[in-house]
């Protein structure tokens, strides 16, 4: 292990040992395929000789790799831009200005930013949207991650600004295709319904239908979104996305504050994912918090996003495992809803179903995407109930190795080109800012 760098991101064999793996002390064996071979206490013994890198995990929690089920990756440029506003002024006046002189360079290091954030802090897959996505995906191909990403659809309710969403969505989903990675996927990105008119949230049913592929979608945000929708259409939010065909098992919809029981059942009904984004939430006042256990009641699955940069302000999974059991237990008054053990379901098994990146389990034959937690830090001392730990206890600064697809992305913090990510994503977001305030 002198010559570091040739460990970094390619396929081999790992055994990593000394590790805490489903609550038992033990080891893990990865084959040079990327999967999970071997899991247990004699894993050691019968692997040794044929690993190509052997990691010594240190007595360290191994964890599946996160996922992050709601983000836009590239706002890591606007981080700490614009903050303490109300959600439209901040929008309005601050985040959709600056984002008018983006550059496809802008989201190439924005996204480069956002996937050495998630590495650092132990999230293996992540479901994104935004624009020049084309740009996003190369910098998501590079860093070894796995991410499902949509071009952002806002037609305005305009029919030639609607034609072209549609090309622009039709275009991303060829190019993802054609990178014939296993590691990215193309998903249909309908931004929300008050800047999605039927016809186009319509089309982008029927686009998903047809070519498999995923639906990310904003609903429910706020009481404002639900009022007009039913002044607007006569019925609420849940309803109008159910008549144009966007509620399915492949649909994640994120925030979900303002459903009511019968839009959790409509959820659960259709299979729908509904991504809780806390942190996002009570910093832009939405009022209320996701309907957690009526939906989870519905049969809906229920996960956990960040959400942006720009409104988060970082894209820490552990941190936000703790934000929503904290919120749902505040706002409904009850200490008993969302317990640690469904906290980090939520932002491992139920995260990789819906993204389809394998189980999100540390099981044999799945994807080696595992994430070893430090116990010998402050927030695992002591060790009474590791779960516990991870949600209540621990930041993504206690993950100290990645792996991603059978390739080790970080190694005792360690990411070869962290300084070059930082310096590029720092000079694109200084220049973006000095050509939005010469214009």
């Amino acid at each position: 292990m002198d010559d570091m760098d040739n460990i970094f991101n390619k396929r081999q064999s790992i055994l990593i040992v000394n590790v805490i793996v489903n609550g038992k002390a033990g080891d893990i064996f990865v084959n040079d395929s990327g999967a999970i071979a071997a899991i247990g206490d004699g894993v050691r013994g019968q692997h040794k000789g044929e690993a190509d890198l052997v990691i010594d995990g240190d007595g360290a929690i191994a964890l599946p790799g996160l996922a992050n089920t709601h983000t836009h990756a590239a706002m890591s440029l606007l981080r700490g831009y614009a903050d303490d506003m109300i959600l439209q002024d901040w929008l309005s006046q601050k985040i959709w200005p600056l984002e008018a002189h983006l550059t496809g360079n802008d989201v190439y290091w924005g996204t480069k930013l956002a996937c050495l954030e998630m590495i650092k802090s132990g999230t293996t897959a992540f479901n994104d949207m935004y624009f020049m996505m084309d740009e996003a995906a190369r910098a998501v191909d590079e860093s070894g991650i796995r991410a499902v990403l949509s071009y952002g659809f806002i037609d305005l309710f305009n029919v030639e600004k609607r034609e072209n969403e549609c090309k622009a969505t039709e275009k991303l989903a060829s190019q993802i295709r054609s990178m014939n990675n296993p590691r990215i996927k193309a998903a249909v990105g309908p931004h929300a319904i008050y800047t999605v008119s039927p016809d186009g949230l319509k089309w982008c049913a029927e686009f998903a239908k047809e070519q498999k592929i995923a639906i990310h979608i904003h609903l429910s945000e706020t009481e404002k979104e639900v009022t007009d929708c039913v002044s607007q259409h006569g019925k609420r939010p849940a309803a109008l996305l159910d008549d144009c065909g966007i509620l399915t098992p492949k649909t994640i919809a994120a925030h979900c504050c303002w459903l009511d029981d019968a839009e959790c059942t409509l959820l659960g009904k259709r299979g729908v994912t509904a991504s809780h984004n806390p942190a996002s939430n009570m910093k832009l006042a939405t009022n209320r918090a996701m309907p957690i256990r009526q939906l989870m009641a519905a049969g809906a699955n229920v996960c956990l996003g960040t959400d942006g940069c720009a409104s988060n302000n970082n894209l820490d999974m552990f941190e936000e495992m703790k934000t929503a059991a904290l919120l749902q237990k505040f706002f409904w008054n009850d200490p008993t809803v969302l317990p640690a053990p469904a906290a980090l379901a939520m932002a491992t098994t139920n995260g990789a179903k819906v993204l389809g990146f394998g189980t999100g389990t540390l099981a044999v034959g799945a994807p080696a995407d595992i994430v070893l937690v430090s116990a010998r830090t402050a927030c695992n001392t002591p060790l009474h109930n590791a779960t516990s730990n991870l949600v209540y206890s621990c930041s993504g600064a206690a993950v100290e190795t990645t792996i991603c697809d059978g390739r080790v992305l970080m190694l005792n913090r360690e990411i070869p080109d962290e300084d070059t990510i930082l310096a590029g994503a720092a000079k694109a977001a200084h220049e973006l800012v000095s050509r939005s305030q010469s214009s």
